[in-house]
């Protein structure tokens, strides 16, 4: 059962001809509004949410596993026309976790997460450099 604590559902978007895919599901309120942008901003040609799958190898278990990317967004940029691949994180998860005042059990949790998340945002830098695409990580700072 999903957790009361975080923000989660599906957005409809009102631009639908710029969507690609079926559904946008959010599973905080940082995608929400993310999802917002994207539907609103008349830069930010096409969008979809978790439909580009990258394969990396997990540093847990050493075996290959499926990163869904939060979003894929394609941007008009004066006359350019660019691709990026978008994952949503709080900006603390986007850092090394803080050994300090931690319980053990907490803090292998989180070195763990952050394990995972550096093997997936690796193969992701890689998958859309392939592609010629960026890959980025945005933040509640960068949604302001």
């Amino acid at each position: 059962m999903a957790s009361k604590k975080y923000r989660q559902g599906v957005f409809v978007p009102k631009n639908q001809s710029k969507f690609i895919g079926t559904k946008a599901v959010y599973r905080s309120g940082l995608e929400l509004k993310f999802f917002r942008f994207c539907d609103d901003n008349k830069n930010i040609l096409k969008w979809s949410s978790e439909n580009v799958v990258v394969p990396y190898v997990s540093p847990v278990d050493g075996r290959v596993h499926r990163y869904f990317v939060d979003n894929y967004i394609q941007v008009k940029e004066g006359n350019n026309i660019k691709n990026y691949l978008v994952e949503i994180k709080p900006f603390r998860q986007t850092k090394p976790p803080a050994t300090k005042y931690k319980k053990k059990q907490h803090l292998l949790y989180e070195q763990k997460q952050w394990a995972i998340n550096t093997s997936k945002w690796e193969s992701a830098k890689k998958y859309a450099k392939q592609k010629g695409w960026e890959f980025i990580i945005i933040t509640e700072k960068d949604l302001k």
